[in-house]
């Protein structure tokens, strides 16, 4: 490898080893063996460096979270696996990891504390964040952002903010914070409340496709 790429691979291990605010340059180089002006050089800034180190960090744990394992994810009936499947399988790959991760974990949250003092930070996010959403709804979820890209954002979103209250909890305590299972059972219990509150009668109106089977698997409401 060149300097440039020392000085990332370095930053990287400064990152999760000390934390974004406590990384100096001089840190950088030490994990990475090169010397100060090399950050000017290849990267412009030692916060520029530190901001990229981070994007990476994030992303080689999103891929080991959303890798599938080497195993049959069919239901044994030679159909898909379901979404509610899907989604806890997701989840304990997530819980999973959090013993070798923590030191992600904790950097994200300084990173999202850190937005409103730092705008290049903030503008450096939006566009991985957006990313990140389409990734999670296929992971979780299941949904194609190609060929359904509304319904990959939406539920994006929903997973997004649900991976930061799980971290937060983790973080806090994690005696006490959520499972796989907690969380899959957590969302079928919010979906068929909603199809309780709406009514008996909502599901025969719209069809014999609506609200939640016996099995978990959430069936969607056709229109028209």
């Amino acid at each position: 490898m060149g300097h440039r790429e020392d000085l990332l691979e370095g930053a990287k291990r400064c990152l999760l080893e000390k934390g974004y605010a406590r990384t100096t340059a001089r840190d950088i180089v030490a994990a990475s063996g090169t010397n100060l002006a090399s950050i000017g050089y290849h990267y412009g800034s030692k916060e520029a460096l530190l901001n990229l180190a981070f994007l990476k960090v994030t992303e080689e744990w999103g891929d080991v979270l959303t890798e599938r394992p080497d195993v049959d994810d069919d239901r044994g009936d030679g159909g898909p696996q379901s979404p509610l499947d899907q989604f806890r399988d997701t989840w304990e790959r997530v819980i999973d990891s959090y013993g070798q991760t923590r030191s992600v974990w904790q950097l994200q949250m300084e990173v999202v504390s850190r937005i409103d003092q730092d705008p290049d930070l903030q503008k450096a996010l939006a566009g991985p964040q957006r990313e990140g959403r389409d990734g999670l709804a296929e992971n979780m979820l299941g949904i194609d952002p190609e060929t359904d890209p509304e319904k990959a954002r939406v539920a994006g979103l929903f997973c997004q903010a649900l991976l930061a209250g799980v971290m937060v909890q983790w973080l806090m305590d994690s005696e006490s914070a959520p499972s796989a299972q907690d969380l899959t059972d957590g969302l079928k219990a919010v979906l068929e409340g909603r199809v309780r509150q709406e009514g008996p009668g909502v599901a025969d109106q719209a069809g014999p496709s609506a609200g939640v089977r016996g099995d978990g698997d959430v069936l969607e409401r056709r229109t028209g």
